[in-house]
């Protein structure tokens, strides 16, 4: 048998270790929080589907601070949440 050369397949670069991987398209950035407290007795919207809660910020420049936000779905304390910023918060609901 002659030896016959096998085309070698071309290799990617490595990219350097300062620019992060590249994110899957449709992936979220934001700031990561921890829901401290779920305030059952404060709900908006329409239905009543919105609750009010207490939840920490874990990661970025807010890392640390106590924010309270609004939030839509079944949610309960101790659950990790994705907030697209941290310089929003929500104003008290005054329930007449």
């Amino acid at each position: 048998m002659a030896d016959a050369k096998q085309p070698s397949k071309p290799q990617a670069a490595p990219q350097p270790a300062s620019q992060p991987a590249p994110q899957p398209a449709g992936s979220f950035n934001g700031f990561l929080a921890e829901v401290i407290e779920v305030k059952q007795k404060v709900k908006t919207g329409i239905y009543g589907e919105i609750y009010t809660v207490s939840c920490r910020i874990l990661e970025g420049r807010d890392s640390g601070r106590i924010i309270r936000r609004n939030l839509l779905g079944p949610i309960k304390a101790g659950d990790v949440i994705r907030l697209p910023d941290t310089s929003r918060e929500a104003k008290d609901i005054k329930v007449k």
